[in-house]
């Protein structure tokens, strides 16, 4: 083992690297193949006669197979990665090659040139220059196996291509720090193959023995394409075994053709949901954004800075950034500014709930789309904090949804929420309310509409840093309720849809997104302990607490008289119902206004019944109203609160 770094640098050294000694290294072997044609047609005794044929033969063929050649790039890139596309590449240039070097010969060479030389040319042409490369890559290839012997010791999961590519790749480049022991795969027929020389150990139940037998330090998952339960199922696997384990990123890598080993990273939560690639119609949203002020309300929030970013990929004039929270917004800003520093991009401090700024910054950028973000979102909070919520989330919204209808906004997009759906909750009832708003503005200028999702995996106010902060003090992980679930998208699907959603309607439409299937919380909270390396119930305990107030155990995405309509995109789907006049919500919203000044929770309450039938204020609101220290309770009651005890 002493002699292998120069084994190894002699190999790397032999092994070509530049331009212009690949160019060197063709035309020599052009020559090459063509006296050796010769050779061959004569049985290595040429005639005399045929030397001036030769020397022709050999000029035409290294001067036009080279034109050929960077025709087809094929003096570019590394030998090192000669691949079958390579190869069909290859073939084709030493055909075009050949047939053009004859055109030449027989119209401009000497006469009576052997014809069974043109052939033996072609062949030896793609024997040699198809096995330089396969030769260079071998010699590469075999150096990095030789110095692979102190990398780390793994086991691929997946032996399908994308694990076949990550296996070449580790072993191509040893100072990536893998040594590649064999593959893990779960289909029979894979079972005793070898995939790049490597051989398929076993099932993933196999892998507790595997990893002890290999002494296996490290488990890649490559299965970029699979599902949630698949990548559970891996998951106690790889944690069974007792081994640490990363996965690479999702097929969009790969189509983009970027090296494998450069996504490894770890598993993270949201690899165990089924969530399925986003599809987008790049140019419908492009239409709609580039060369246009995008204004983003709450911009500095998990989903309004997300939005941010993903509009400054569609080139817009500007993005402005509107929101109350300075801190946030200007660590926005700097992003931004790195990220995208050709968008304008424009941070802007203001509460929605102040008309007089919002016309300020309107007036000043003329946007010509807003996507409304910001709201009061904690439920438990938001059901001790009813007037706060009713002022930021209802009248926040009309003065957002008036101040675009007379600055000659296009379009407003409100972002709302599956809480919106037969709410228990002050904070769901408030986001039902804002949609029958902006459905009752359409043909007031600006094409209205709403989007309603379900929880977004990672946002402000979310489980996953909760249960991250209890795992990383040794638990317990806390959660409500066994049968808790709840839908989640991460936090990029659910903005590229909204910005695709904000593109079909024509007013006054819901749209909805396809969440996929519920989530069980505390199978949440197990999947993250787990991938903290950590065993559930035994390492860090779980403990249920009891609903919170306004928190449902099951949500909904769609009201029982709401009707469906198809849209072009299979995630996104529209739902349309009878609604209030313009003229109604306004009165209600007077109304409204003048009960939250007044403070009278009890008539807040009952006229939110009546403007959301389906919502049923919780037990907490209830209590809350009818205390004896609020003045509800008792044969002194209002008629008021009488009334909305029989409701509850």
């Amino acid at each position: 083992m002493s002699q292998l770094p120069g084994v190894t640098a002699l190999l790397e050294r032999v092994t070509p690297h530049s331009r212009l000694w690949r160019s060197a290294a063709q035309i020599c072997l052009f020559g090459i193949s063509g006296a050796a044609a010769f050779l061959l047609r004569f049985e290595s005794n040429v005639p005399a006669v045929y030397l001036s044929h030769l020397a022709a033969g050999v000029l035409v063929w290294s001067v036009v197979k080279t034109i050929v050649f960077r025709l087809y790039s094929l003096d570019h890139g590394w030998w090192r990665f000669f691949s079958v596309d390579d190869a069909v590449r290859l073939l084709n240039a030493n055909l075009l090659g050949s047939l053009a070097s004859m055109l030449v010969i027989v119209f401009c060479g000497p006469a009576r040139f052997p014809r069974s030389i043109y052939v033996i040319d072609f062949l030896l042409s793609v024997t040699m220059t198809a096995g330089v490369r396969m030769a260079a890559r071998l010699a590469v290839e075999t150096a990095g196996r030789m110095r692979n012997g102190s990398g780390r010791r793994t086991l691929i999961y997946g032996a399908g291509s994308a694990g076949a590519m990550l296996a070449r790749e580790l072993r191509a480049n040893p100072d990536l720090g893998y040594r590649v022991r064999g593959f893990v795969d779960d289909e029979a027929t894979k079972q005793g193959l070898y995939v790049q020389g490597v051989p398929v150990l076993g099932r993933g139940a196999d892998i507790s023995r595997l990893s002890a037998r290999e002494n296996a330090e490290e488990i890649l998952i490559a299965l970029p394409s699979a599902g949630g339960e698949q990548m559970t199922r891996i998951l106690r696997h790889c944690h069974g075994a007792g081994v640490r384990f990363h996965t690479i990123s999702g097929p969009g890598g790969i189509i983009g053709n970027k090296g494998l080993s450069s996504q490894i990273r770890e598993v993270r939560v949201e690899d165990l949901l089924s969530r399925a690639p986003v599809r987008l119609d790049q140019d419908r949203i492009r239409h709609k954004l580039e060369g246009g002020v995008v204004m983003v309300t709450g911009g500095a929030g998990s989903i309004g800075s997300e939005l941010c970013r993903q509009a400054a990929r569609f080139r817009p004039a500007a993005i402005l950034a509107y929101d109350v929270a300075e801190t946030p917004l200007f660590h926005l800003g700097l992003e931004m500014a790195q990220l995208f520093p050709d968008v304008c991009f424009r941070p802007e401090v203001g509460s929605i709930q102040n008309r007089l700024r919002l016309a300020e910054v309107l007036e000043r950028y003329q946007p010509s789309v807003i996507y409304h973000a910001a709201a009061y979102k904690h439920v438990p909070m938001m059901e001790s904090s009813l007037f706060e919520a009713i002022e930021n989330n209802v009248f926040g919204t009309f003065n957002v949804a008036m101040a675009a209808e007379e600055h000659g906004v296009e379009d407003f997009v409100l972002i709302s929420s599956d809480k919106a759906v037969r709410p228990v909750s002050v904070m769901g009832a408030t986001k039902r309310l804002t949609e029958l708003l902006v459905l009752s503005l359409q043909n007031h200028g600006p094409e209205f509409a709403a989007v309603r999702f379900g929880n977004v995996l990672g946002s402000n106010g979310s489980v996953i840093p909760l249960f991250k902060e209890q795992i990383a003090a040794g638990g317990p992980v806390t959660v409500t309720h066994p049968e808790m679930r709840r839908y989640f998208m991460t936090v990029s699907e659910a903005v590229q849809l909204v910005l695709q959603a904000s593109t079909m309607g024509k007013g006054g439409e819901i749209f909805v997104l396809d969440m996929g299937q519920p989530v069980r919380i505390v199978d949440l909270a197990r999947n993250l302990i787990l991938l903290s390396g950590l065993r559930p119930d035994v390492d860090i305990k779980i403990e249920f607490t009891g609903p919170r107030p306004g928190e449902k155990l099951y949500e909904e995405l769609n009201l029982a008289g709401e009707e469906t309509r198809p849209t072009y995109h299979e995630k996104i789907r529209i739902f349309t119902g009878n609604g209030l006049s313009a003229a109604e919500m306004l009165t209600h919203l007077e109304r409204l206004r003048r009960l939250c000044a007044a403070r009278d929770a009890v008539s807040v309450i009952l006229l939110l019944k009546e403007l959301v039938p389906d919502y049923n204020p919780s037990a907490h609101v209830l209590r809350t109203l009818l205390a004896p220290e609020r003045g509800g309770a008792g044969a002194g009651a209002s008629l008021p609160v009488r009334r909305l005890a029989a409701a509850g």
